[in-house]
């Protein structure tokens, strides 16, 4: 039997210590991801109260770890970045807006008076060393009110909303009342004009009516002594009787006892 040279049983090995350092670096961070936990402390938080998320599971030696809000993990999405070995280690993120967060170097997170805006999926991912990060995410759901003055604010958006959309409505439907109410007076109803029957003895009124002056003492008020002569009024002179009248006819004319009909109109309904 040939014997193998000691160059190449050295080859093999080395191979195979570097298939079994592939394996282990695959198979460590899924380890890793399954034996990382986060807790809530409470397990359903109230509106204004404290939520602690405590991490299990982390080693004692990492490089630092980030919280993220959301369902991905990315710059927009970071609450703050932890480094331990920096003096002021909290970094925040995009995301932190008004909230108020305490990080802690075992790499739980502490939110102070939590709000039902602030639920939703927190996760954190821990940076062991460059090609090694565990990661681990929990749903938060804080129960309560959500934002009361929005609410009323919203309210009064919806109402005033209401009442602008029925004003239009009814200004509408009146313009068109108007305007249908408008055609048909223009097209149902036609002028015409009635003579007026002249004035005649059958009628029943024989008299003839005169309007005569009255001669009468005008008396200034009392509250005037400036004008306390009273003053005759002069009778107004009788009207004279037109020409070729006769000496006891009256003195209406015959245009007044047997008027013109025409400028006695009237609106009737069409048939």
């Amino acid at each position: 039997t040939k014997m193998a040279s000691p160059e190449g049983a050295r080859r093999h090995f080395s191979k195979g210590l570097l298939l079994s350092a592939s394996i282990l670096a695959l198979w460590v961070p899924q380890g890793s991801r399954a034996a990382l936990r986060i807790q809530k402390i409470p397990e359903h938080p109230q509106k204004n109260q404290d939520l602690l998320l405590s991490v299990r599971g982390i080693p004692d030696t990492f490089q630092d770890f980030n919280w993220y809000l959301g369902e991905e993990a990315h710059g927009g999405t970071m609450l703050f970045t932890y480094i331990p070995e920096l003096q002021r280690p909290q970094r925040d993120g995009g995301a932190m807006g008004q909230r108020d967060i305490v990080g802690f170097p075992n790499g739980s997170m502490l939110l102070h008076r939590a709000q039902p805006t602030d639920s939703g999926t927190y996760q954190v991912a821990v940076t062991i060393n460059p090609a090694w990060t565990m990661r681990a995410k929990t749903k938060v759901r804080v129960e309560g009110e959500c934002c009361p003055a929005d609410a009323g604010i919203m309210v009064a958006i919806i109402i005033g909303s209401l009442a602008a959309g029925a004003l239009f409505i009814g200004s509408i439907a009146h313009l068109l009342l108007t305007r249908s109410w408008r055609g048909q007076t223009s097209t149902g109803l036609w002028a015409t004009c009635q003579p007026v029957p002249p004035l005649s003895s059958a009628s029943g009124d024989e008299n003839i009516y005169e309007v005569m002056p009255s001669p009468t003492l005008l008396v200034s008020p009392l509250g005037d002594p400036g004008s306390a002569n009273t003053a005759m009024v002069s009778p107004t002179p009788s009207p004279r009787s037109p020409p070729g009248a006769s000496p006891g006819s009256p003195l209406w004319g015959p245009d007044l006892l047997n008027p013109d009909p025409a400028p006695y109109c009237q609106l009737v309904p069409r048939p």
